[in-house]
C-alpha cells in the first residue's frame, strides 16, 4: 500500500533556521510510505481484509493527529534529561568493543546506536541529533531508503558533521537532501553494502555451535557400555599377543591366534562409532538447513525510492523498513513515520501491554520544545511485534548487535526432545535394563561355571585370564545387543527425512512435535479464503445504490430484471457519485501497485484488489499513488474482525469530512439508514432506508451469496467537523473519534459480489480426509449463505451436517456445544475468538486439532491447537510464529501431505521398533541359552558377531525403515487415539510370532544341525564351525528378511509396496546383504566362523527365507484372537511374579535397611557442609537456567509404562 504521510511544517522562530546544508527538512509535502500489506490478506469477514492500523497521517489545516498533544503544555520530563550527550552515549565496560571500528565511514559506531535501546533513551536519540542526524551519520534516507546501488564508501562523515544536522533548520528540496545524505561510493566495486555490513553486521545471529564430526564420534564412542566392551577387548588383546609371542606353543600346535577376537572388537567398535558418528553428522546438518528456512522470511523495506521484498537477513542498518499489523519486527529502529502504531514488546521487555509508538520527528519537536515526557516512544525494537497500525522505521542495529539478537544469542538451548523421542527412550531403558539383566545372569553362570572348573583348569594363566575376558566380553556384547539405543535415532531420522520431504511439499515444520502428532489429527478447521479457494477474486456482478444492477455472466443473480455490462451500468453514474465510488474503493483500501513478474499489478488483500480493479477498468480510476495523494486522510479506522469492516475519513475540498466505510454486505446494510436516491445525480441525494428497500437489497445479498461469491457493501456519510460533536474521542489523541459513535446514519453506497473459485484439488483432498477418518470443518467470516454455498462445493457440509454462525455459536453452554459439535461442518461469521472456542472445546472432547489461521488474531487459536498451520503467502508473522507448521502454497491439499507424513513417521517409528525387539528378544535368548549350553562357555555367536547384528539393528534398519515415503493408501485407515501405545497387539503378534520361528530354527540347527546335516563334530571339530557359521548366517539372513516383513504394519499381505520408490532401503539392505557375504568368506579368525559351501549356503537361506511365509501366517490371525491369548500369557506371568516378587522384597529387606544405614553413616562422617554446598550448587545450577530460558534436566519416570492391547481389525 502506498500511504501519504504528510509531515506539517513545525512551528520554528527565526533563530531556529541554518544554511547547512545537511540539514533534512521536515517540511517535505506527502512522504510517501508504500506499505504493502502482508501478501496474505484475509477478508473484510476476517479472512481477506486484515486488521491493520490507521494507514494515514493527515495535512490538513485543520490539526494533524498527534499522539501525546496534551504535553504541549508541561515541562519536559524524561529520564537522562539532565546527561550531556557524552554522558548519554558513554559506553558500558562489557560493550566497550561495540564502540570501536576501524575505518568507519558513518558517523555512528555500533555501540553508540545500541545506547537508543539499553533501555529506551531518548537522551541518547537526541545526543545523536534525532532522525535527521541518524539519516545523514548513516548515510540513508528516510524517505528512499538506502541506495541499490552502494557499495563501498569513499567519504566519510564525523559525529559532529552528523549530529548538527538534527540541530538545524533549513527547508531544502528532496532531492539535495538525499544527495547530502548518500555517500560517495567506490567505482567498480561489487560488493553491495560492503561498508555497511563490514561496520554493522548483517541481520544474521550466529548459528549455534554444531558438534564437529570429531566430537560427534567422540560422543557415540562415550557410551558406558561400549567404553567397558573396549576395555575387555584391549586386555584381551594384550592377553592374546602375550600368548602367542611370549609362550611357545606345544609340539605340533600353531601359535595362538586369540588376539585376533580382541583386534576384531575394536575394529567393529570402530565401525559403529564411525556409522554413528556419521550418521548423527548427517542429521545435524539435515536441522541446520531446516532451521536456517524456518527463520527465512521475507520484509518490505524502500531502497532507491522503490519498495522491494529482500530476506530478513538482508536487511542493513539505514534499512527503511515497512511495519504493518501482525509483523515480527526484524531489527531495532526508530519509527520514522506512521499512524496508530501500537506494538506487544512483552517478548523483549516483559512490558505486557500495547506501546503506542510516536514518529521520531514528533519527538524531537517535543524535544526542542521542552516538552518531552517519558511517555514518547519512538523506538522500534526487534523481536516485538506489530499489533496495530502501519508505519516505516530507520534500521539503527541488526543482527548481533540488535536487542532481541542479544537475547536470543544468550539464549541458544538444544533442540527440545518431541513426545514420541521421550516415550521411545523411556522404552529403551527399560528394554536396556531387561538386557542387562540377562546379561548379568549369564556372567553369573559362567563365572560361576569357571571358578568351579579352575581346580581341573591345566591351562596357563594367561590362558585362564583370557577364558574370564571371554566370559566378560560375551556379557558386556549382550548388553550392548540389548540396549536398543537405535530407537530415539529412528525417530530422529524418521523426523529429518520426513521434514526434508515435507518441505518440498509445501509444509515448513517449526516444531518437529507437529510432524508426529499431525499423523493422529482428528479434526481439521479450516479457514476458506485461499486455503480451499484460489484466493484470485473478481467481481462479477453488483448492484449500485439500489436501482442499477449488473453482472460480468448471464446466469448470475438478477431475477427477472435485464442484466446490464459493467460499462452500460458503470455509464450510468454521474461524475460526483464515479468520485464517491473511486474514494470508497482507492482511499479506504491498504492494497497497493507493485510489479510482479515484470507487469504491474495491485498487491495486498485479494477483496481489495479485486475492487481496486474494478475501479481501474471502469471508473477510470489512474495510479493508486496519485488518487491518495490528492485526499487529505484525518483518520484511518484498520479493518476489525469483530465489526467485520474498516474506514477511513478524508477532508473535502469544501472544508467538510467524509467517513467511507467498507465491509461484510450484511453487517453494512444493518447500520445504513440512507441509500442514493439518483446514482446519475451530481447532488448526491439521499433518502432514509425503508425496510420495503432494505428487504429487496437483503434479498440481493443472499442472492449472491447463494452464488457463492463475496458481498463486500460501501456505506459513506459527511460531517462538518471532525471529530464531531458528543462523540468519545481516543485517550491518546483527542483529534481520534470512536467508530461506534461516528458509524451511524450512514448511508448506502452498493453491494459487490466478488467471485473466489474454488481449487480443483479440494474436493478429492476433502474426501481422502475423511475416508482416513478426519472430520473437516470450515471456520470462516463469509456469511452464512456463501459459506455453506462453498463447504457443500467442496464435500464439507452434507444434508446432516449442521452450520451456524460465530455470535450464535460462542452464546451455547459447554453443554449445548458438545452436543453440537459431532455434527457441526461449517461455522460462518466466525471471530477468532470463536475459532479458539472452537478449537478448546474438541480438545475437550479428546480430538487431536488441526487448525489454520493467517491473521495476528488467530494466533491464540493456533497455538492452543494440537498442531496450528499457519499460511506462507498470506498469513502475518505473528501468526507463522505462533503455528507448527507453515503452509507455503496456502493450499488445503498441503495439509493431506502433512497427514500423511505425520503418519509416515509414526509408522517409521512402529517398523523399527517391531524390527529391533524381534532381533533384541532372539539375539539375548539365543546368546544366552547357546553361552549356557556350551562346555566352554561360548556363545554361538561371537562378540564380534554380536557387534554386526547391532550395527544391522541400529543402524542400517533405522536408515531403511525410516525412509519409506508415504503412499496414498496411508489414509485408508482411521488415525490413532492420543492413549494408543508405542506397540499394537499387531506389532506384539508378529513380534512373538519371528521370535519364536528364529529361535526354533537357530535351536533346531545348532543343538540338532551336526545329526540332521550328519555331521560327526567329534571326529572332525570343522564341521562344527561350520555349523556354527550357519547358524550365524542363518540368523543374520533372517533378520534381512524379516525387516521386508516389516514394511507393513497391518494384516495385509503386499509387504512390498513402493519398496522401488525407496532408495535408501534398496541400497542399505544391498550393504547388508553384500556385508553378510563378505564377512562370511573373508571374516574367518575375527568372527570365529569359516567359509561355507554351496549346499550350507543354500541351508541357511532356505531355513531363513520362510520368514516371509511365515508373516503371512501371522497376519491371517486375527489380532482379537492374538489379543486374547496375549490377555491370558500375562494373566499367567502376573500370577506367578506376584509372589516371587513379594518374597522377594521381604528377602532383601533387610540388605535394603542395612544400606540404608551405612549411607546415612557415610553422609555423617562427610559432614553436611559439603552436601549443603553441593545442593546450593545445584539449586543456584537451576535457578540460573531457568533465567537463562533453559529448561533444567528432569529425571525421567522410573515406573514400568503400561502396555495397552489395541487391535487393528
Amino acid at each position: 500500500m502506498t500511504v501519504h504521510i504528510s509531515t506539517p511544517p513545525l512551528e520554528e522562530s527565526p533563530c531556529e533556521q541554518s544554511s547547512d546544508p545537511g540539514y533534512a527538512s521536515s517540511n517535505s509535502t506527502f512522504l510517501s510510505l508504500r506499505v504493502p500489506p502482508s501478501p496474505t490478506a484475509a477478508s473484510l469477514d476476517g479472512e481477506t481484509l486484515r486488521s491493520r492500523a490507521s494507514s494515514f497521517v493527515s495535512d490538513a489545516d485543520t490539526k494533524r493527529s498527534r499522539a501525546y498533544s496534551d504535553v504541549s503544555s508541561v515541562q519536559s520530563r524524561y529520564d537522562g534529561e539532565e546527561l550531556t550527550a557524552e554522558e548519554a552515549l558513554r559506553p558500558d565496560k562489557i560493550d566497550e568493543k561495540d564502540f570501536e571500528v576501524e575505518d568507519n565511514p558513518f558517523a555512528f559506531s555500533p555501540g553508540q546506536l545500541n545506547k537508543l535501546l539499553n533501555p529506551k533513551s531518548l537522551a541518547a536519540y537526541k545526543a545523536l541529533g534525532g532522525i535527521r542526524g541518524l539519516e545523514r551519520g548513516l548515510r540513508t534516507n528516510a524517505v528512499v531508503g538506502l541506495s541499490a546501488d552502494e557499495t563501498n564508501i569513499e567519504d566519510r562523515i564525523t559525529f559532529e558533521g552528523a549530529t548538527i544536522a538534527g540541530n538545524r533548520r533549513k527547508s531544502i528540496s528532496e532531492d539535495d537532501q538525499i544527495r547530502d545524505t548518500y555517500p560517495v561510493v567506490q567505482q567498480g566495486c561489487r560488493a553491495l553494502y560492503g561498508d555497511r555490513k563490514r561496520v554493522y553486521k548483517d541481520n544474521r545471529l550466529p548459528a549455534k555451535k554444531s558438534l564437529s564430526i570429531w566430537n560427534l564420534f567422540w560422543n557415540a564412542f562415550n557410551d558406558r557400555i561400549l567404553l567397558l566392551l573396549t576395555a575387555a577387548a584391549v586386555i584381551s588383546l594384550a592377553l592374546g599377543i602375550y600368548e602367542a609371542v611370549g609362550q611357545t606353543p606345544a609340539p605340533g600346535q600353531p601359535r595362538s591366534v586369540d588376539w585376533v577376537e580382541g583386534l576384531a572388537i575394536l575394529v567393529a567398535v570402530i565401525l559403529v562409532v564411525l556409522v554413528t558418528g556419521l550418521n548423527d553428522y548427517q542429521r545435524e546438518k539435515q536441522f541446520v538447513i531446516l532451521n536456517a528456512k524456518k527463520e527465512d522470511r521475507e520484509v518490505k523495506v524502500i531502497r532507491s525510492g522503490k519498495t522491494v521484498q529482500i530476506s530478513v537477513f538482508d536487511v542493513m542498518v539505514g534499512d527503511v523498513i515497512h511495519l504493518e499489523a501482525g509483523d515480527l519486527i526484524p531489527a531495532d529502529g526508530i519509527l520514522t513515520a506512521g499512524h496508530g502504531l501500537r506494538c506487544d514488546e512483552s517478548s523483549a521487555t516483559g512490558e505486557s501491554n500495547a506501546m503506542k509508538k510516536t514518529t521520531g520527528e514528533e519527538v524531537w519537536r517535543h524535544l526542542e520544545q521542552g516538552t518531552a515526557s517519558s511517555k514518547l516512544d519512538p523506538f522500534i525494537i526487534s523481536g516485538s511485534k506489530v499489533l496495530e497500525g502501519v508505519g516505516t522505521c530507520l534500521v539503527t542495529s541488526v543482527g548481533v548487535n540488535s536487542s532481541y539478537g542479544k537475547i536470543m544469542v544468550s539464549l541458544q538451548t538444544e533442540t527440545e526432545n518431541t513426545p514420541l523421542q521421550i516415550k521411545l527412550a523411556k522404552m529403551a531403558n527399560w528394554i536396556g535394563y531387561i538386557g542387562s539383566a540377562a546379561a548379568g545372569l549369564l556372567f553369573v553362570i559362567l563365572l560361576i561355571r569357571f571358578l568351579l572348573g579352575l581346580s581341573g583348569n591345566a591351562a596357563s594363566s594367561a590362558m585362564k585370564g583370557s577364558q574370564f575376558l571371554n566370559i566378560l566380553i560375551v556379557a558386556i556384547t549382550i548388553i550392548v545387543v540389548a540396549v536398543p539405543e537405535g530407537l530415539p535415532v529412528a525417530v530422529t531420522l524418521a523426523l529429518s527425512f520426513a521434514t526434508k520431504r515435507m518441505l518440498k511439499e509445501n509444509n515448513l515444520v517449526r516444531k518437529l512435535r507437529a510432524c508426529e502428532t499431525m499423523g493422529n489429527a482428528t479434526t481439521i478447521c479450516s479457514d476458506k479464503t485461499g486455503t480451499l479457494t484460489q484466493n484470485k477474486m473478481t467481481v462479477v456482478a453488483g448492484t449500485l445504490s439500489t436501482q442499477i444492477e449488473f453482472s460480468r455472466e448471464a446466469g448470475l443473480p438478477g431475477g427477472k430484471k435485464r442484466m446490464l455490462s459493467f460499462e452500460e451500468a458503470f455509464s450510468l453514474l454521474s461524475s460526483s457519485v464515479k468520485d464517491l465510488f473511486m474514494q470508497s474503493i482507492a482511499i479506504n483500501s491498504t492494497a497497493f501497485e507493485g510489479q510482479e513478474d515484470g507487469k504491474n499489478v495491485f498487491i495486498g488483500s485479494k477483496t481489495e484488489t479485486a475492487l481496486l480493479m474494478l475501479a481501474k477498468e471502469h471508473l477510470g480510476m489512474g495510479p493508486v499513488a496519485e488518487e491518495r495523494a490528492v485526499s487529505a486522510v484525518v483518520q484511518l479506522y484498520p479493518f476489525d474482525s469483530d465489526r467485520k469492516c474498516m474506514g477511513v475519513v478524508i477532508r473535502l475540498s469544501t472544508g467538510n469530512y467524509r467517513l467511507l466505510v467498507k465491509g461484510a454486505a450484511e453487517i453494512m446494510l444493518a447500520i445504513a439508514t440512507k441509500h442514493l436516491v439518483d446514482p446519475a445525480g451530481e447532488s448526491l441525494e439521499v433518502s432514509s432506508m425503508s425496510a420495503l428497500t432494505s428487504n429487496q437489497i437483503n434479498l440481493k445479498i443472499t442472492d449472491y451469496a447463494r452464488q457463492s461469491l463475496r458481498t463486500i457493501a460501501l456505506l459513506y456519510r459527511d460531517f462538518q467537523k471532525w471529530p464531531p460533536a458528543g462523540v468519545r474521542v481516543s485517550k491518546d489523541d483527542r483529534q481520534m473519534a470512536d467508530f461506534e459513535d461516528v458509524c451511524r446514519g450512514m448511508t448506502f453506497l452498493g453491494v459487490f459480489g466478488i467471485q473466489d473459485p474454488l481449487r480443483e484439488e479440494v474436493p478429492y483432498a476433502v474426501k481422502k480426509c475423511q475416508d482416513a477418518g478426519i472430520v473437516v470443518r470450515m471456520v470462516t467470516g463469509d456469511n452464512l449463505a456463501t459459506a455453506t454455498a462453498i463447504a457443500t462445493q467442496c464435500g464439507i457440509k452434507t444434508p446432516e451436517g449442521i452450520a451456524m454462525e460465530g455470535p450464535r455459536f460462542r452464546q451455547l453452554s459447554n453443554t449445548e456445544m458438545n452436543e453440537i459439535l459431532p455434527n457441526l461442518q461449517v461455522l460462518a461469521r466466525s471471530s477468532p475468538l470463536d475459532k479458539q472456542i472452537l478449537v478448546a472445546r474438541l480438545k475437550h472432547l479428546g480430538e487431536t486439532v488441526a487448525v489454520t489461521g493467517d491473521g495476528t488474531n488467530d494466533a491464540p487459536a493456533l497455538k492452543a491447537a494440537d498442531i496450528g498451520f499457519s499460511m506462507g503467502i498470506a498469513g502475518t508473522e505473528v501468526a507463522k510464529e505462533a503455528s507448527s507448521i507453515i503452509l507455503m502454497d496456502d493450499n488445503f491439499s498441503s495439509i493431506v501431505k502433512a497427514i500423511m507424513w505425520g503418519r509416515s513417521v509414526n509408522d517409521a517409528v512402529a517398523k523399527f521398533l517391531q524390527f529391533q525387539i524381534t532381533v533384541n528378544i532372539t539375539a539375548v535368548i539365543l546368546a544366552f541359552v547357546s553361552a549356557v549350553a556350551s562346555p566352554s562357555s561360548h556363545s554361538v555367536l561371537s562378540a564380534v558377531q554380536l557387534l554386526w547384528v547391532n550395527l544391522i539393528m541400529d543402524t542400517f534398519a533405522a536408515l531403511a525403515l525410516a525412509t519409506d515415503a508415504p503412499t496414498e493408501n496411508i489414509l485408508d485407515r482411521k488415525p490413532s487415539p492420543k492413549s494408543a501405545p508405542l506397540i499394537t497387539t499387531n506389532m506384539w503378534k508378529m513380534i512373538l510370532g519371528q521370535t519364536v520361528y528364529q529361535l526354533v530354527v537357530t535351536f533346531t540347527l545348532y543343538f540338532a544341525g551336526a545329526s540332521i546335516l550328519g555331521y560327526d563334530v567329534v571326529k572332525n571339530p570343522w564341521l562344527q564351525t561350520q555349523l556354527n557359521t550357519m547358524v550365524f548366517n542363518t540368523f543374520v539372513w533372517m533378520q534381512i528378511f524379516n525387516e521386508l516383513n516389516n514394511r507393513r504394519l497391518d494384516n495385509k499381505f503386499n509387504i512390498f509396496e513402493g519398496v522401488l520408490q525407496n532408495k535408501f532401503f534398496l541400497v542399505i539392505n544391498l550393504i547388508m546383504v553384500a556385508g553378510q557375504i563378505l564377512i562370511v568368506f573373508v571374516g574367518g579368525t575375527a568372527f570365529q566362523i569359516t567359509r561355507i559351501n554351496g549346499t550350507q549356503w543354500a541351508v541357511c537361506l532356505l531355513c531363513a527365507a520362510p520368514c516371509l511365509a511365515w508373516g503371512v501366517l501371522l497376519r491371517c490371525v486375527p489380532d482379537r484372537w492374538a489379543e486374547r491369548g496375549f490377555r491370558a500369557m500375562g494373566s499367567v506371568f502376573f500370577a506367578g511374579y506376584r509372589p516371587v516378587a513379594t518374597a522377594l522384597a521381604i528377602v532383601c529387606r533387610p540388605a535394603r535397611s542395612t544400606c540404608k544405614g551405612v549411607k546415612r553413616l557415610f553422609m555423617r562422617l562427610s559432614g553436611r557442609k559439603g552436601h549443603e554446598a553441593n545442593g546450593a550448587a545445584d539449586e543456584e545450577t537451576t535457578n540460573s537456567a531457568v533465567g537463562a530460558g533453559v529448561t533444567p534436566p528432569v529425571e525421567l519416570s522410573r515406573t514400568i509404562p503400561p502396555i495397552t492391547l489395541t487391535t487393528m481389525d
